[in-house]
């Protein structure tokens, strides 16, 4: 994808990764959209790069969502590029432990909901726009799990999977001649942020190093972009191998409509029996006329 000319909103974009990539496209020359939930560090994002677009929304909920999508199309209609970054980890080492369920909840909703309902809502946009393109941002732990952030790695693992499904209709979409957006994924190892809390990341890859990798990989066209351990672990995984392609192209081999509506559904259903009655009609014709020959 073009890192240059594009207007690229991003999600989680006052800190860590999403900071870094904000700073990066500004500076490949394209209008960046910083979105964050934050006021004081999109304040202090602004006056860093005067340039940059800074607007505070919670994508923690549908209705933050809506209303995001709706302030773009109204004052960023030219909107082609949609970076769902924002994430939260929550380390859990006892899931039988009582806990508040809006601590969860929220975990799911940012890491998992909210990317899945961008999309959706952004998708047409995208679609319309040149080099419309959705980036997801997941995780190593997307292919192998952590067990002390188990909600922060399904929520991952999730939003891959989403990730390629979303990529391969797109895709498919293309293939038929209709308006279609890139889907790319970013599966980060640990970096050095404060994701999850100040300290639990200093053992992770350098931001800056990553984040300048990253902005390679997209400019290179890569459809998945990998960093250090996370191409090893997709690998132990399967992904990218021959077996997974295979198994891949199986499961959604091209030719295999969806299931239909239901109309549709009963329409046939009323079809099928119309056949029927008129197959038993012709068989019951047949033998009466067998009867009057003999």
């Amino acid at each position: 994808m073009e890192v240059a000319g594009n207007t690229v909103l991003i999600t989680g974009a006052t800190s860590g990764i999403g900071r870094a990539l904000a700073e990066r496209f500004l500076a490949a020359g394209s209008k960046v959209i910083a979105v964050g939930r934050r006021e004081a560090l999109l304040h202090d994002l602004q006056a860093h790069h005067p340039g940059m677009v800074a607007h505070a929304a919670d994508v923690a909920s549908a209705e933050g969502r809506t209303a995001l999508f709706g302030w773009v199309a109204e004052n960023h209609p030219d909107c082609n590029v949609l970076v769902n970054n924002a994430g939260m980890q929550r380390w859990v080492t006892d899931l039988g432990e009582p806990e508040d369920w809006a601590a969860t909840a929220s975990e799911i909703e940012t890491n998992l909901a909210a990317p899945i309902h961008l999309a959706r809502l952004f998708l047409p946009m995208l679609r319309a726009a040149k080099g419309g393109a959705v980036v997801n941002v997941t995780s190593s732990l997307s292919f192998v799990p952590r067990v002390d952030i188990p909600v922060y790695c399904a929520t991952k693992a999730a939003l891959h999977s989403f990730t390629l499904s979303m990529r391969y209709l797109e895709r498919r979409r293309a293939l038929e001649g209709l308006p279609a957006a890139a889907v790319v994924e970013i599966a980060p190892p640990a970096v050095n942020t404060d994701l999850g809390g100040p300290g639990l990341h200093d053992h992770g890859v350098p931001l800056d190093a990553f984040a300048d990798s990253v902005m390679r990989d997209l400019a290179a066209g890569r459809d998945t972009v990998f960093y250090g351990v996370s191409a090893k672990l997709a690998e132990a995984a399967g992904h990218g191998s021959s077996g997974f392609d295979r198994a891949f192209t199986s499961v959604n081999a091209l030719g295999k409509e969806a299931p239909p509506a239901p109309a549709a559904a009963a329409a046939a259903a009323a079809a099928a029996a119309a056949a029927a009655a008129a197959a038993a009609a012709a068989v019951a014709v047949a033998a009466a006329a067998g009867a009057v020959k003999s």
